[in-house]
């Protein structure tokens, strides 16, 4: 009798046991199910942020400036600031006040009152002269600081670059491409230029658009 009770003490122990590692082997298994798996599941996140990263790029438009068919007006150097400012101190009032003053009445006891008065006017149209010249010559040299291009494109390729190049000078106009930077990305823009004058940049820009080209006008600093 006492080995029959030792035998089924030990079956149903043998059977708890088997119980118990079922439970532990489902509950492991519950909890690495629910871990993501860094080998496994790196894969599909660099593939979403690949597709992702795509999307965006293909959205972006370096030209996106040119839809506004605006012109880029950077901000002006120091130099030419100082010039513009030196320019617009320049009191026109004491320009004036100075011819007056040196036109002197004529007395009435002069031989030539006529020459006298004429001669009294080309003094004052001197004086006026020499005191305008400096603000002129101010505003003249801000306005020579800058050299102007019209860009008829910026490209992401620089196939596409050489492209709008090669047109345009089907065209009869002369075009560089240059390398720059736009959002962090490289793009290669297609300009004509430099101008010294705007009014020249403008009219070349007018042609362009006649010809159905989209551009802008580009201010560079010296």
């Amino acid at each position: 009798m006492a080995k029959k009770g030792q035998g089924g003490g030990t079956f149903a122990g043998l059977i708890l046991g088997v119980v118990i590692g079922l439970g532990i082997a489902l509950a492991v298994a519950a909890y690495v199910n629910k871990v993501p798996v860094p080998f496994m599941n790196g894969g599909s996140r660099l593939a979403d942020q690949d597709a992702k990263d795509a999307e965006r790029n293909k959205n972006w438009n370096p030209n996106a400036s040119l839809s506004s068919n605006g012109s880029i007006t950077p901000a002006p150097t120091s130099a030419a600031a100082a010039a513009a400012t030196a320019a617009s101190a320049q009191p026109p009032a004491v320009a004036g006040e100075a011819g007056s003053a040196a036109a002197v009445p004529v007395p009435a006891t002069s031989a030539d009152p006529l020459g006298d008065l004429a001669r009294a006017k080309a003094q004052g149209a001197s004086t006026t002269t020499a005191a305008v010249a400096p603000g002129a010559a101010a505003t003249a040299a801000a306005a020579g600081s800058y050299n102007y291009f019209i860009q008829a494109g910026a490209f992401r390729a620089p196939d596409e670059a050489d492209a709008q190049r090669a047109q345009l000078a089907m065209l009869g106009w002369e075009a560089r491409v240059s390398e720059g930077q736009q959002s962090g990305r490289a793009v290669y823009r297609v300009r004509i230029g430099p101008f010294a004058r705007r009014d020249d940049a403008e009219q070349l820009k007018g042609k362009l658009d006649g010809a159905g080209i989209a551009s802008i006008l580009v201010r560079v600093g010296q």
